[in-house]
């Protein structure tokens, strides 16, 4: 047996392919958009994709699974279990074989087993895996978003992300259940988890890219609570605010993803840099994608900035819309900035990407020369912004989560999370000074573009963020919340 695994950083995303050497066949496990990884791979091997399938509905991603099995003819499984609100829409037209808790396929030599295992969602499976050549027993599981190493699938995300209501409960009480059943499984089985830390399926998902149930059984606080109601006080809590995005994946995901036909992702058109103020002008999004020091230092007013880091596909889907077009400035300095970005959005089913511009500093005087301005963001270090809150005269906002700001914040200072700013910038003062502040700098970096290309002037950011307050010796408090 032949287990690849793959890794999406953007996404703390995994995915698997199991193959049997023996017969050349092959199945993926949770595919992403990017199909052609696992094609390439399989071929490498000496491999035919004769099987795909998904442990769930996804919603951080556009699932591949569908593309997939079209591209390579392979066989397409899908869940069958939680009830007809929870089947796939486009199972049918897809020719998909349907599982339920039990079913069972091979591929070549290798035996899979699906294992029901709500909580998570209501149709969530997780697979055994048995090399039946080497035992008869299965030596391990891929988990999808049931069990993380060090935390469990959150239960919360339908009714917080898709508002569908007394969907909370009833999921942590369902994941608490299959908890119960997974915990008979010996020590030494392995767990290949759908995510990895810094997903928002979780709230506390660790780093490494596999475990064992045995070692699930000493370090997960999940497998430690042995009562259904401390169990479900404890997994709804702390959970962080769900992407804005989820709730369009989900439907994307159950009616079915677009099909590419093999076009790939595709890579966006370059348009003339000329062209950035007639695209303000017509009102378009235009988003900046350079480095937030490089922003800050001169930008083109009107447009937002996100930079094209790790963390790029994450506030991406808080921020930009998916019923218009959007637009793309990109340091053309790093070679791979046009592909990376594109690909980053298709993972996501950001599709209306209208192109994309080069931005440097030829750019930027070029708009200078035709009568355009440019914008800075300045920064405030904590002793200035200290001074400044002594004095009464700014206002902070603190765009971290909710968890974050309860575990401390500074004095005074009212939570709004930067994924929801766009939708609360009426409850922001009207008058003075705003200054962003989140853990490290980053992300109120992104909340001043906002609000800078919402019409705001006086705005600032925390440079260094909470962690420079801090560490600077200056007062941090633990309260209730304060109302903006």
């Amino acid at each position: 047996m032949l287990l690849l695994r793959f890794y999406d950083d953007g996404l703390a995303q995994a995915s698997y392919l199991i193959g049997c050497q023996t017969t050349g066949e092959a199945l993926i496990v949770d595919p992403n958009r990017d199909v052609e990884q696992y094609i390439a791979a399989a071929e490498a091997e000496g491999l035919r994709i004769a099987h795909v399938t998904e442990t769930h509905i996804h919603a951080d991603f556009v699932s591949g699974s569908r593309e997939l099995a079209q591209r390579t003819g392979a066989r397409l499984y899908l869940s069958d279990e939680g009830g007809p609100d929870w089947r796939y829409g486009f199972a049918s037209q897809a020719g998909a074989t349907l599982l339920k808790d039990g079913s069972r396929f091979r591929v070549g030599n290798v035996a899979i087993e699906a294992m029901h295992t709500p909580g998570h969602t209501p149709e969530h499976l997780a697979f055994l895996v048995t090399d039946t050549p080497a035992a008869a027993a299965p030596l391990g599981v891929l988990s999808g978003d049931f069990v993380f190493v060090g935390d469990v699938g959150r239960p919360d995300l339908l009714e917080r992300a898709v508002n569908i209501r007394g969907t909370m409960e009833a999921g942590a009480r369902q994941l608490f259940r299959s908890l119960q059943r997974f915990k008979q499984f010996p020590d030494y089985l392995q767990i290949w988890p759908g995510h990895g830390a810094g997903s928002a399926c979780g709230k506390a998902l660790g780093a490494m890219p596999q475990s064992t149930v045995g070692y699930e059984r000493l370090a997960n606080w999940a497998f430690a609570i042995p009562d259904e109601d401390a169990f479900v006080t404890a997994v709804l809590e702390g959970q962080p605010e769900p992407p804005k995005y989820f709730a369009e994946m989900k439907r994307i995901n159950k009616e079915g993803p677009r099909l590419l036909g093999g076009r790939g992702l595709g890579r966006p058109r370059r348009l003339p840099a000329a062209r950035v103020g007639e695209l303000l002008a017509q009102g378009a999004l235009v988003v900046d994608t350079r480095a937030a020091a490089d922003f800050a230092a001169a930008h083109i007013p009107g447009t937002i900035n996100i930079p094209l880091n790790r963390a790029f596909t994450g506030w991406a889907g808080w921020l930009i819309p998916y019923d218009r077009d959007f637009y793309l400035l990109i340091d053309h300095a790093r070679e791979d900035a046009v592909e990376t970005a594109a690909r980053d959005l298709a993972m996501i089913g950001l599709d209306r990407l209208g192109g994309y511009l080069d931005c440097d500093d030829e750019m930027l005087a070029t708009w200078r020369a035709s009568g355009g301005t440019l914008e800075s963001t300045p920064q405030l270090t904590p002793a200035q912004l200290h001074e400044r809150v002594s004095g009464g005269d700014v206002t902070v906002i603190d765009v971290r989560g909710r968890n974050e700001w309860e575990v401390g914040h500074l004095p005074g200072v009212a939570n709004i999370p930067l994924g929801l700013l766009p939708d609360r910038l009426t409850e922001l003062p009207q008058q003075g000074m705003i200054v962003l502040q989140c853990e490290s700098g980053s992300r109120s970096a992104i909340a001043a573009s906002l609000l800078q290309a919402n019409g705001r002037s006086a705005v600032a950011n925390l440079e260094g963020g909470f962690n420079a307050w801090r560490k600077a010796g200056y007062q941090v408090v633990r309260e209730s919340p304060v109302p903006v």
